[in-house]
């Protein structure tokens, strides 16, 4: 979905909601910041995989959206911060029964994978 489209009134709410976390990392990302404020450094290391052109990129998206805070400290070298908003706090918390119900997914597909591996060996 193009950004322009997601700040369309007359589109579904789910839709909207969804373009803001739209892509590999933003979920993760905003996963990261629930715990407290994180430096890009930290945020990198934590999710391995996530370059600095993407992890750049995305937080300046969840800015722009008014999820995250980033704060620049004057001090040499820069130091900047990203703290999430309280309208990122708030989608963080919309998102939680949908990672549970992701995580109960998860189970269920596990649980069937195990249930097909125990028929297989007593073939």
């Amino acid at each position: 979905m193009t950004r322009s489209r997601a700040q369309d009134p007359n589109v579904c709410g789910v839709t909207a909601a969804i373009s803001v976390i739209d892509g590999k990392w933003k979920t993760a990302l905003l996963w990261t910041l629930e715990s407290g404020p994180r430096r890009p450094g930290e945020m990198r290391r934590m999710l391995p995989g996530l370059t600095e052109k993407v992890l750049t990129q995305a937080l300046r998206e969840m800015e722009e959206d008014g999820l995250v805070h980033r704060e620049v400290h004057e001090v040499r070298p820069l130091k900047t911060v990203y703290s999430l908003t309280e309208f990122g706090r708030d989608l963080a918390e919309a998102l939680a029964p949908l990672s549970d119900w992701g995580h109960r997914r998860l189970d269920r597909m596990t649980a069937a994978e195990e249930a097909e591996s125990r028929t297989q060996q007593a073939s």
